[in-house]
């Protein structure tokens, strides 16, 4: 889904943040993380965090000793911050960021996104080499995110925009609502189900089901909800007949 983008992270401190980075970049569809001059970087560490299925990513990571080479070949780079003001300006929030990544990465362009150390985050000299910012909101009180939360949260918004067609979630697929004539069937069977266990009188039933009609006529049942109601009636009016059966002998 993320091809073309790829994850540069500089300075990294702890190899079980980059395993965790690994993993969300397998669920997001993003191909390539780049490491720059990592503190202690250690692959047994880092596994158990990406899980078995995104070793191919910790294997094929590549390594730069300097940001300035890592970032050398792409055409667009966004630097992440925790920090704004200052020399710091015109910065987007990753939803704002992802339209344009999104843009250059199909128009053929390679885009790198920049997450720095987890203690410092990127310092001016390292963000003049970006050529936009982002920065993703918190509140007030927590300034700043764990590494593998903000790049989930960057390719998130970028994956989104990334998707041609609305995600389609399989095997979730809403059933079509029920028609005029299944309504009635339903009404006629809690009314007649009521009827039964004796909740309503046989006098004036038809008054006190109108809240029920004005219930379904609200909530317009999907044709799976009007199985359940049905077969739940059904199976009501049953335990009604043997208890008559019972009580008859």
């Amino acid at each position: 889904m993320l091809r073309l983008i790829h994850v540069i992270l500089f300075r990294p401190k702890y190899s079980e943040n980059i395993g965790s980075v690994a993993r969300a970049c397998l669920n997001m569809g993003c191909s390539q993380i780049i490491l720059v001059d990592p503190w202690d970087w250690n692959l047994d560490k880092a596994l158990p965090l990406a899980t078995h299925h995104a070793r191919h990513l910790l294997d094929n990571i590549q390594f730069f000793s300097t940001l300035a080479e890592a970032v050398s070949s792409y055409n667009f780079i966004y630097g992440t911050t925790a920090r704004t003001g200052g020399w710091r300006k015109a910065i987007q929030t990753p939803e704002q960021a992802a339209t344009s990544i999104i843009e250059h990465r199909n128009d053929g362009g390679q885009v790198a996104i920049v997450f720095g150390p987890e203690n410092v985050g990127l310092t001016n000299d390292e963000i003049e080499l970006c050529t936009q910012l982002l920065t993703i909101p918190t509140t007030k009180n927590l300034s700043s995110l764990n590494l593998s939360q903000a790049v989930m949260v960057v390719l998130y918004e970028c994956f989104k925009k990334s998707m041609t067609k609305p995600l389609e979630i399989p095997g979730h697929g809403q059933a079509r609502h029920i028609n005029n004539n299944e309504r009635e069937l339903l009404f006629t069977q809690l009314r007649q189900t009521l009827l039964d266990i004796d909740y309503l009188k046989p006098d004036n039933p038809d008054y006190f089901m109108l809240t029920v009609r004005r219930f379904l006529n609200r909530v317009n049942p999907r044709f799976n909800e009007y199985n359940q109601l049905m077969g739940l009636c059904r199976q009501m009016q049953r335990i009604v007949r043997l208890a008559k059966d019972k009580a008859k002998t």
